[in-house]
């Protein structure tokens, strides 16, 4: 059965807009008093990256080219649209503090403060390489399985 007081997003994606319109409907509905869950998935893991290169052992050839092709944390971020070979999202932050709009890094941390569930998909951080201690604090980490238990008790899902 359903709680209307609950919320669930999948982030999958890793795009600048998509993530600051997946923070913002989390830190919204939290706002208004409900439980809210956002699972990373794939793309969407990016933003949990650490700013910063980790070492981490094990990894193989293909995991760690992933590592060096993919963006380390929220402010590194590319567009979905209109990247311009980078320009976009520079242009997009511009415009986000000329309107006075949180950083994507501050709506993470008002997420946090605000008790919003993060959960790292872990078949995804496996298939893509990436390891625990290169994400950052706070998280979760778990399978579909645990997901689809907190879809299952939500009233609004969303797939970003």
């Amino acid at each position: 059965m359903s709680d209307t007081s609950k919320k669930t997003i999948v982030l999958f994606s890793g795009d600048l807009d998509k993530v600051l319109a997946a923070f913002v409907i989390a830190n919204g509905a939290a706002a208004m008093g409900d439980d809210v869950t956002i699972f990373f998935t794939f793309w969407g893991l990016n933003v949990l990256r650490r700013p910063e290169k980790v070492a981490v052992r094990g990894k193989n050839t293909l995991q760690r080219a992933f590592a060096g092709m993919m963006p380390r944390g929220a402010d590194k971020l590319a567009m979905s649209k209109m990247n311009f070979g980078g320009a976009g999202p520079r242009l997009m932050k511009k415009m986000m503090r000329d309107h006075n709009v949180s950083s994507i890094s501050d709506f993470i941390d008002m997420a946090k403060e605000q008790d919003i569930k993060f959960i790292a998909c872990t078949m995804s951080m496996d298939v893509m390489g990436i390891a625990r201690e290169e994400l950052i604090d706070g998280l979760e980490f778990a399978g579909v399985a645990t997901y689809l238990g907190e879809a299952d008790e939500s009233n609004v899902n969303l797939f970003i």
